[in-house]
């Protein structure tokens, strides 16, 4: 069963994540976002993209049950570095992607949204890694990209202590393009894409050719430090303890080890 849909209008792709009750980023989704931008870039009339979660969020995180299926600190690293490359790709991708974020964006689910090129969000949205709240870190590049939008200093902040912002705090610091009332989020997505695929579809792909230039190899270099830290800290005790305290709805002990 698919988790993604996909349609189009007139020159823009509309990408809805379709996995209730939280549209997870499961690797079944990942690999459905994957398949999806094949198709996408094989389609010489698609000039803009939207991306957006039916139902209450865009996404609240990646899949935890998922990841209590995995052995070893490779599997872990091996997954990080499956979702740092898919959304390598988003962020490369010759066509502009739009999040249309409502209800929540967490965890995976922000990493996704900051791999994008634009983010409109609602006020009242949610944007947070809330990993070490689990004993774990983020694994899909969210280190690395946070603080290229919001400052290390509020990087620092937003991770250490796992507590979201709101879209209107988002739109403040840097992090969402525009804060709208819920019910214009995807209203302002459309016009905005509509008015990039009002543009000649070369002088599209040359800017989103160019953008990323503006970022270091460090980057680089962090999203693999990152990737394998993943993988580390998935073998601790805290990391167990805190994903069944989250499994069961519970506070978790910590024994920092």
């Amino acid at each position: 069963m698919g988790t993604l849909t996909y349609e189009t209008k007139k020159n823009v792709a509309i990408l809805t994540i379709q996995s209730p009750p939280a549209n997870a980023l499961s690797s079944n989704l990942l690999n459905d976002l994957s398949e999806k931008l094949d198709e996408i870039e094989n389609d010489n009339n698609i000039k803009a993209i939207i991306l957006h979660g039916e139902g209450k969020f865009f996404s609240a995180g990646a899949d935890i049950k998922e990841f209590t299926s995995l052995q070893n600190a490779s599997d872990y690293q091996a997954l990080a570095e499956k979702g740092q490359a898919l959304f390598n790709r988003i962020e490369h991708y010759p066509i502009p992607v739009i999040a249309a974020i409502h209800g929540a964006a967490l965890g995976g689910g922000l990493e996704l949204s900051m791999a994008c090129h634009i983010r409109i969000v609602s006020e009242n949205a949610k944007l947070g890694l809330p990993e070490l709240t689990l004993g774990i870190i983020p694994g899909f590049a969210g280190t690395q990209r946070l603080p290229h939008y919001v400052g290390t200093a509020k990087a620092y902040e937003m991770i250490l202590s796992g507590q979201p912002i709101s879209g209107t705090e988002a739109k403040a610091f840097g992090l969402a393009n525009q804060a709208v009332k819920e019910e214009e989020v995807f209203n302002a997505a459309t016009k905005l894409a509509e008015a990039i695929a009002a543009k000649s579809k070369p002088t599209i792909n040359n800017i989103m050719h160019l953008i990323p230039y503006s970022k270091t190899e460090q980057f680089s270099q962090g999203v693999h430090e990152e990737a394998q830290a993943f993988g580390k800290i998935f073998g601790s005790e805290d990391a167990k303890e805190g994903v069944q305290a989250f499994i069961e709805k519970r506070k978790p002990n910590f024994q920092d080890k």
